[in-house]
């Protein structure tokens, strides 16, 4: 196992600076999820810590140690690819004991790895087949436990389950999951689904055109975004943004809808509130029509026009909403977050304290 730290990391791909001045510490252990949309840099990033990429400035150290001309077979990691890249030709013991054959390990130690990982993965019983015989969900372990029989310092992970259908997906993140709880070794994962991200994650980095947007657990990325960008990133739905101002005395407002925050500070703001923050109740302060209901089987989505406004909300009970009924709301106050409209960055006074809610909305 080992630390991976990035210093000033700058990386150039055709012409196009894709990472500028990225610093980046990774613990020990750690399981980091790399997460942003398609095109952000995640797996540009994840190749150049593996060697397969260039990087143009900065440094790459694995366990305390510069990478600079190190060769990815030198760097102590173990690379799982969303293509499986198996060899078609070898059964699943080759595939799997590749690398360590390629190294010149015992026979008797290859088989020991090979049968351990085997073991972890539920792979025994299918040693002596080939890819073609496999299912998605069984070459992607495969590929998991070539990984393992290196007996790798670091674990890197390129959008594995993308591939996948959502019950194996399930499947396999969980057994990455017990994996990583096992191991205890250190994991990088990309991917651009928010899912894998929250579930698999001890740190979550969001990424967006080459810049981290921000760094934190699951809950801190979730419930305290830094920013526009990744309060509507994470959510599904995604959080409700209502444009307003916040007056000297301490008013939000948008249209007739009025939120009263503690502190003062007059600008323009962006309130945001993920939908199930949003209470639809009897009696509630907000009143709103309902536009959409999405059944979700364990919950609904109900989409509501509040105000001049669309609104999402999550409903956990299996109550019946029809289009055009008339419906009372409330707002969880202190889950309500403010964002600046022009830089994006989240106001920390709305984040930081509780907030009271007096609304009218109309």
């Amino acid at each position: 196992m080992a630390n991976v730290a990035l210093r000033k990391l700058s990386i150039t791909l055709g012409g196009n600076q894709v990472i500028r001045g990225l610093d980046l510490d990774i613990a020990d252990g750690e399981f980091l999820v790399l997460l942003g949309p398609s095109g952000c840099g995640k797996s540009t990033l994840l190749h150049s810590i593996a060697g397969l990429n260039d990087i143009d400035g900065g440094s790459v150290e694995i366990g305390g140690r510069d990478m600079r001309g190190v060769d990815p077979s030198q760097r102590g990691i173990g690379m799982v690819f969303q293509s499986y890249a198996l060899y078609p030709t070898m059964t699943v013991e080759k595939n799997m004991s590749f690398g360590a054959r390629i190294a010149g390990l015992p026979k008797a130690q290859i088989a020991e790895r090979v049968a351990r990982a085997a073991a972890m993965l539920q792979l025994g019983e299918l040693l002596k087949r080939k890819p073609a015989q496999l299912s998605g969900g069984q070459r992607q372990r495969v590929a998991i436990g070539r990984a393992l029989v290196r007996e790798a310092a670091v674990f890197l992970f390129d959008e594995p389950l993308s591939n996948l259908d959502a019950k194996l997906r399930a499947e396999l993140r969980r057994e990455l999951k017990l994996l990583h709880q096992n191991l205890g070794a250190t994991m990088i994962y990309v991917t651009h689904d928010q899912v894998e991200a929250m579930t698999l994650a001890s740190r979550i980095v969001v990424m967006r055109e080459g810049q981290v947007q921000q760094i934190g657990t699951p809950a801190d990325v979730y419930e305290r975004p830094a920013n526009l960008f990744v309060a509507g990133f994470l959510g599904a739905p995604a959080m409700n943004f209502i444009a307003g101002e916040v007056d000297a005395h301490g008013f939000f407002r948008a249209g007739p809808l009025h939120v009263k925050l503690r502190q003062a500070l007059p600008q323009r703001a962006v309130l945001g509130v993920r939908p199930e923050h949003i209470r639809i109740e009897a009696g509630g302060a907000l009143a709103a029509t309902v536009a959409l209901v999405e059944p979700m089987g364990n919950h609904q989505v109900v989409w509501l026009a509040c105000a001049g406004q669309q609104l999402s909300v999550v409903v956990q009970d299996s109550r019946h909403f029809t289009h055009g009924q008339a419906v009372s709301l409330n707002i969880d106050a202190a889950r309500v977050s403010l964002f600046d409209p022009d830089s994006g960055k989240a106001l920390s006074y709305a984040v930081e304290q509780a907030l009271t809610l007096e609304t009218d909305c109309i």
